[in-house]
């Protein structure tokens, strides 16, 4: 009949994905270190489970020697043959040293390494499962704040969110359903630590993801993202299907789905442009929303000179430069703007006024 030991060893082996033969080595090595803990042996010894019964053997493990030098490790050849005579020189002499009480200690001894055991497995769990997830988005429960930290609740662990991956003005409030997106997963001593972000342009990439079925499917492609969290993002779209409108899938009916979006990043505005392989038309586009005149490109330099209209400059450039910013991190090309007044006056100043408006120079 088995012992609850086995029984309980045999359910961990179903729920928790242990291998039963690694359990009973660790349980047999941790009884080893039991054994000589509580009954002082400085001798060898080794413990047996019976993998059937669940009966506890122990061991003690000598060397046959003519001569003894240390008699925790050794027997003399002539004691050895009083035990059996046809031990030799260099056998190894086994023998039951089982104490009376040791069944106790030894399921204690088994105990604490299972226990061990299911929470070394459940942490190797928790860390395959969350480091094939990285860079995707994940819904959690706010549990504290500490120290600038937000713990995230992420059903049987916690991940942490770092002060710098925080949108500002944001508010945490304990209690409160948050999406964050996993930014990376580490394998430490104490488990494994899940780092999440609110500010990482991977969340509004999830984020479309998860409103536009068209981009979920593969209709529509996300190019590039610049983001300034909290505040403004751009998101380059497009589709090679020519009937498909990539930002019109994007904004959605309404505007619904880019709305949703909006509201789950607490007002951040967002610029849904097309992408374009020309780089003057990708460009025109990121400055999105200002009115874009002339776009020059010097591919040799990778910069470009926009000419906007007089009263469409400010809007360009945007708040402390921030439209021309995004635009240039959206395209990858450092852009120069200058309003319409101004590219006159640098093209007389190099004396090409002419050759670029021609019959209009006046």
């Amino acid at each position: 009949m088995k012992t609850e030991l086995l029984l309980a060893l045999e359910q961990l082996e179903k729920e928790k994905g242990l291998s039963i033969d690694m359990l009973f080595d660790v349980i047999e090595d941790a009884m080893v270190k039991a054994y000589k803990n509580n009954f002082g042996a400085t001798h060898n010894v080794e413990v047996e489970l019976n993998r059937e019964t669940g009966d506890i053997t122990v061991y003690s493990i000598r060397l046959i020697v003519d001569e003894v030098i240390d008699d925790a490790t050794q027997v003399s050849l002539e004691e050895a043959k009083a035990i059996n005579p046809e031990y030799e020189s260099g056998d190894v002499l086994k023998e039951k040293v089982t104490p009376k009480d040791f069944g106790r200690i030894a399921a204690q001894s088994a105990k604490q390494v299972v226990v061990q055991k299911i929470r070394e497995a459940e942490r190797g769990v928790i860390y395959d499962e969350f480091s094939s997830r990285e860079s995707e988005i994940v819904n959690g429960v706010i549990h504290r704040v500490s120290k600038g930290i937000v713990y995230i609740t992420l059903g049987r662990t916690e991940a942490l969110m770092a002060a710098n991956e925080q949108i500002p003005h944001e508010e945490y409030i304990q209690g409160a359903r948050i999406k964050t997106v996993i930014t990376e997963v580490k394998n430490s001593t104490k488990g494994p630590q899940i780092f999440v972000s609110r500010t990482h342009p991977g969340l509004v990439k999830r984020l479309f993801e998860l409103e536009v079925p068209e981009i979920y499917d593969g209709e529509v492609e996300i190019k590039s993202i610049s983001r300034e969290p909290g505040s403004r993002t751009k998101i380059a779209v497009y589709s090679s299907n020519p009937d498909l409108d990539p930002v019109g899938a994007c904004v959605g009916p309404k505007g619904h789905r880019v709305q949703n979006i909006v509201e789950e990043l607490q007002g951040e505005k967002i610029d849904i442009i097309e992408w374009n392989e020309n780089p003057a038309i990708l460009i025109s586009n990121a400055l999105n929303p200002s009115k874009v005149m002339r776009v020059e490109v010097d591919e040799d330099d990778n910069s470009a000179l926009v000419v906007v209209p007089d009263y469409q400059l400010s809007l360009a450039i945007g708040k402390e430069g921030q439209n021309a910013r995004l635009a240039a991190k959206l395209t990858g090309w450092k852009i120069d703007i200058k309003s319409e007044t101004q590219y006159i006056a640098y093209l007389k100043d190099i004396g090409e006024y002419e050759e670029v408006y021609g019959d209009d120079a006046q």
